[in-house]
């Protein structure tokens, strides 16, 4: 085609434009429409593939298809797994606490085992005290003899009601004790200072008195109920009660007990008593405590008649029980490990697994089954299904006491 003379001008390019209506015509047509649309669909699709990893994460959903609500501990973990530091939670790994006012106690492994020695078992004697100053000292010659290693022994007082200076006496003998630098010293003491509005006398006739004997059990009761819930530690396996009027006992006594794995066991208390025969001084080996024994029909018909509220003191001839008494059975000569089943026990010498007292069992400092304080222990300890023993030929000996005449 020839192109103009002068070139091309503006005149001559419209000359040859289509006109208008055809321009129209054209772009209005079904065809060239629906062109357009797909071509406009095709760059919607191009830009949206070729965003980036992380614009497609902004509408992307990590983890299962539920509110976080309703995950589980492990699909949580998996919702997060894409972070830096994802956590992953175990059922079987400990909870660290690290807070100060928190503390946790773990007693499944505190356990009571004939193997006390070797699993290092920790012992806790308590000794409740009132006007106790004269024995202290022998008392605690005699604890320091026990064989039971003694960075594994707590030692634990209650002074109460006193009006001599037992608690003086009680500081000094600590000291004393603990102050050593050889074996001797135990691994803690703690005293514990509670009055109860006692005013009973401690002279004989008084406290063993049959009149007495009621609220003298009682608070009797009170008084151990209070030393073992302030004394009473987790890691403890083992609880001995000795009171502090005991003359002689064996050195292994502890290692003997723990040997017979018995929930509750005590020894036969018996006293000596020297008087003179024919010129010359004999040993009169007295039975010391009437508190342990065995159940009679007697005994239970006694008690179905008594008030609730009474206490039946044993070894009395108010309360002709019928009773089978551990006192007056067995001979320090014979087979120290023969076993008898109680039904009630004295509270002189007790050996206690630690998770009997835990269980709830203590000393009632009210009528339980007419008995009270470590009669009423027994029977609260069999009512819940422990078992209460005694062992007739190994022999505690306990100061002598002239008793009341009348009494057992």
């Amino acid at each position: 085609m020839l192109l103009p003379k002068g070139g091309v001008t503006w005149k001559s390019a419209r000359a040859r434009l289509p006109p208008t209506r055809a321009i129209w015509h054209f772009l209005t047509r079904t065809r060239f429409l629906l062109f357009v649309g797909l071509a406009g669909i095709v760059l919607l699709l191009w830009r949206g593939l070729s965003g980036t990893a992380g614009e497609m994460q902004r509408f992307y959903c990590w983890g299962p298809a539920k509110p976080p609500t309703a995950m589980t501990p492990n699909e949580q973990a998996e919702w997060n797994a894409h972070l830096h530091t994802p956590v992953i939670f175990n059922h079987h790994a400990p909870v660290e606490v690290n807070s100060s006012t928190i503390q946790r106690v773990d007693l499944n492994p505190i356990t009571s085992s004939p193997k006390a020695v070797t699993n290092e078992e920790r012992v806790l004697i308590l000794t409740p005290l009132r006007d106790a100053a004269p024995y202290l000292e022998q008392h605690f010659d005699l604890l320091s003899a026990l064989t039971y290693p003694h960075h594994l022994i707590d030692l634990a007082f209650l002074v109460g009601d006193s009006t001599d200076d037992t608690l003086a006496v009680l500081a000094k003998e600590l000291e004393r004790i603990q102050s050593r630098a050889d074996s001797v010293p135990f691994r803690s003491a703690l005293i514990v200072e509670k009055d109860f509005g006692v005013h009973l006398s401690q002279n004989v006739e008084d406290r063993h008195g049959f009149e007495a004997q009621g609220p003298r059990r009682k608070s009797m009761g009170r008084a151990r109920n209070y030393l073992l819930s302030a004394a009473l530690k987790p890691e403890h396996s083992w609880v001995y009660w000795r009171d502090v009027d005991i003359k002689d006992s064996p050195k292994k006594i502890i290692e003997d007990f723990i040997a017979h794995d018995r929930d509750i066991l005590v020894p036969n208390i018996w006293f000596h008593r020297y008087k003179e025969v024919n010129g010359q001084m004999r040993d009169i080996e007295g039975r010391f405590d009437y508190n342990s024994w065995q159940e009679s029909e007697k005994g239970l018909k006694l008690a179905s008649k008594l008030d609730k509220d009474t206490v039946l003191a044993e070894g009395y001839k108010e309360y002709d029980t019928g009773r089978t008494y551990m006192a007056k059975m067995g001979d320090w000569r014979n087979n120290k490990d023969e076993e008898i089943e109680l039904d009630g026990i004295g509270g002189v010498n007790i050996l206690v697994k630690a998770d009997v007292h835990r269980s709830g069992i203590n000393f009632p400092c009210y009528p339980f089954e007419n008995q009270a304080e470590t009669e009423g222990f027994a029977k609260m300890a069999k009512r819940a299904g422990y078992g209460v023993w005694g062992l007739p030929n190994y022999i505690v000996w306990h100061i002598d006491t002239e008793e009341k005449p009348g009494n057992a």
